[in-house]
């Protein structure tokens, strides 16, 4: 009898969270236009130098698929580039790949990062007023470090890849009637010698809405922090952050 009650309950909380999700469904695909300030710095051990780089615009692009099915999880995949290159007047000696950079010498420095991320997320709360998502994010990074002394010609390089598993939620309220709406959405991950985050915040307006398609203009701020000891060989301690301007479709 006990068993039979928990059953019923179980089934009645899954059909109201459900009741609450998308009742169609639906496909959404984005892009961003990020202006990236990028800080911190690199090395093949823990002695890191900190490096200058200038701003740069980096892009940013997302497809979700969102849909009624009970416990079936909602999925988004994105893809993020962090690029990045500047010249710095080293404070100490710094080595790299093997190689020594004598303090007093001009370098240039060259990142080349790529984010993918696979999100699995279930809709906890979708209405007009506000949405709670949460869920994992698989963030694939794959990157790549250069360094060259300028009057030497010396030059060294590393790259690392690896698959971070994250905490991963959105929380987004909206102004019924008017087409506007803020969200907060995030990953994150703290792990032994390893930090991770990757959050954004940003105000919607949508200009665009129809039963064929849905359009939304975005501008916010995004923060990616990259913490990590020996990954590949490679150390890091970075922050990635600025404005960004993006388009959503809603199909």
């Amino acid at each position: 009898m006990k068993k039979g009650l928990f059953a019923a309950a179980l089934g009645c909380a899954l059909f109201s969270v459900n009741s609450q999700a998308d009742t169609i469904a639906g496909v959404y695909a984005g892009a961003q236009a990020w202006q990236t300030d990028t800080s911190g710095g690199f090395a093949d051990s823990s002695s890191m130098a900190d490096f200058n780089f200038s701003d740069e615009t980096n892009t940013s692009l997302y497809i979700a698929f969102e849909h009624p099915l009970p416990l079936v999880p909602n999925i988004k995949v994105g893809h993020t580039t962090l690029d990045n290159n500047g010249t710095t007047t080293l404070d100490a000696n710094f080595t790299f790949d093997g190689e020594l950079y004598t303090a007093n010498s001009e370098v240039d420095t060259v990142i080349e990062l790529d984010a993918t991320d696979l999100i699995l997320y279930y809709e906890l709360f979708d209405n007009d007023l506000i949405s709670f998502d949460v869920g994992l994010n698989a963030k694939y990074i794959d990157g790549a470090f250069f360094v060259e002394d300028t009057d030497s010609d010396t030059q060294s390089s590393g790259d690392f890849t690896g698959v971070v598993p994250m905490v991963y939620s959105k929380v987004q309220v909206g102004l019924p009637f008017t087409g506007l709406a803020a969200y907060a959405e995030g990953s994150y991950l703290s792990f032994d010698d390893h930090e991770l985050s990757d959050y954004q915040v940003a105000v919607t307006y949508s200009f665009i809405e129809s039963i064929a398609i849905d359009m939304t203009v975005q501008v916010g701020y995004r923060n990616v922090t990259v913490d990590i000891e020996d990954l590949d060989d490679i150390y890091a301690d970075m922050e990635f952050d600025g404005v960004f301007a993006g388009l959503e479709l809603h199909f």
